[in-house]
């Protein structure tokens, strides 16, 4: 424990991002961002750090065990770094923006440190880019805000976008009116995410055989719309069914080109959700790009609310080849009046500190695909 460490050696999950990827992750966020205030998501930027009571509260609760926490020295209470914004915005909603017309928009961007990563996301800080759509319930506000984020994913250039929506509620819906146990559910619970029929059946009671058709049915919209419809529902069930039709319909006209599958037992990620929710995906990447759906603010007793998170580090993961930028040689020298235009055209202009006596191999050893040679720009091929 007491050995010396290298310099560059850094905790498990964490990583330094370096060029050119630090610089694409920056377009990344800006352009994310646009997308989402082009659609009058107005921006808000929460501090990293809260008082643990007020983070974890409400949908924060569903984020306690990969919160980091430590005591603040100054007010002698414990607080948490962030592991997700959605609650902070949340609050901001409830509290600093209580008094604003609804429905409320906000976007945000920022960094966030969980204590744990999984095995096909070991990564402990994230990048986080998402919307906020608060006090609505409506059709419309689940459509509007899986297609901003898809659209917003499109602009990047990001090819093969698909979403996979589920209905968290449907499945406590099945079971509280067929009566399952509630020392069962659990298990039950835990037997759909891994898609175990035989668990299902060994623990499912009456509610079994639907379930395992639930299982089933899963896959594109409308072959899984089909094998939903063809299943005997009770009627809270039978109301989640009918709601996701309209949002697979809406999406369908909204954005043709965006391949929607659904999969109605689907739970892991979004235990506080109260509605619909959604998980994009690329080809390329066994990892989300982005995930969100329906909740309600405070304790679960608040506003209506549908909110989508987007992750910069697996976005950039499916992007499509990036052009390099272009950066141009200023000989030692150069006049910086000569340079301002340059930059204003679009060069990255990368100044000389000293003579050299051959310009065109400290351009190449510079990474400069250009150089200003007599007032004009030159090629520095390699």
């Amino acid at each position: 424990m007491n050995e010396t460490l290298h310099p560059a050696l850094l905790p498990l999950g964490f990583a330094d991002l370096l060029p050119p990827l630090a610089r694409i992750e920056a377009s990344v966020v800006a352009r994310l961002v646009a997308a989402l205030e082009s659609h009058g998501y107005e921006r808000v930027k929460p501090p990293l750090i809260e008082f643990e009571d007020n983070l974890l509260s409400g949908t924060g609760a569903a984020m306690a065990r990969e919160t980091f926490r430590l005591m603040d020295p100054i007010s002698q209470r414990m607080i948490a770094l962030r592991a997700d914004v959605t609650t902070q915005v949340a609050r901001i909603a409830a509290t600093r923006l209580a008094k604003a017309p609804r429905p409320l928009r906000l976007s945000y961007a920022g960094q966030v440190l969980r204590v744990r990563g999984s095995d096909i996301r070991p990564e402990r800080q994230v990048g986080q880019v998402g919307a906020e759509l608060i006090g609505s319930d409506s059709v419309a506000a689940d459509v509007e805000v899986i297609s901003i984020a898809a659209e917003a994913l499109q602009i990047l250039g990001i090819a093969d976008l698909s979403v996979d929506l589920t209905l968290t509620t449907l499945v406590p819906a099945v079971t509280a009116a067929l009566g399952v146990a509630e020392a069962a559910r659990d298990r039950l619970r835990a037997a759909l995410d891994h898609k175990d029929v035989a668990a299902v059946a060994a623990v499912g009671g009456g509610a079994a055989e639907i379930l395992r058709k639930l299982i089933a049915s899963a896959g594109a919209a409308e072959t899984a719309l089909a094998a939903l419809d063809a299943l005997p529902l009770p009627n809270p069930a039978d109301a989640e069914r009918a709601r996701l039709r309209e949002v697979v319909t809406a999406l369908h006209g909204a954005l043709p080109s965006l391949r929607v599958t659904v999969d109605p037992v689907e739970n892991r990620g979004f235990e506080y959700h109260t509605g619909i929710s959604f998980s994009f995906f690329a080809r390329g990447s066994r990892v989300e790009l982005g995930r969100g759906g329906r909740y309600r603010t405070g304790n679960g007793e608040g506003e209506n609310a549908t909110g989508v998170t987007l992750y910069s580090d697996t976005i950039l993961r499916v992007l499509p080849e990036q052009s390099a930028p272009r950066r141009l040689y200023l000989p030692w020298g150069t006049d910086p009046n000569e340079a301002r235009p340059l930059r204003e055209e679009g060069w990255i202009t990368v100044a000389g500190l000293a003579p050299v006596p051959d310009a065109a191999a400290e351009a190449r050893r510079l990474d400069c695909g250009h150089r200003l040679e007599g007032g004009k720009i030159v090629g520095s091929a390699r």
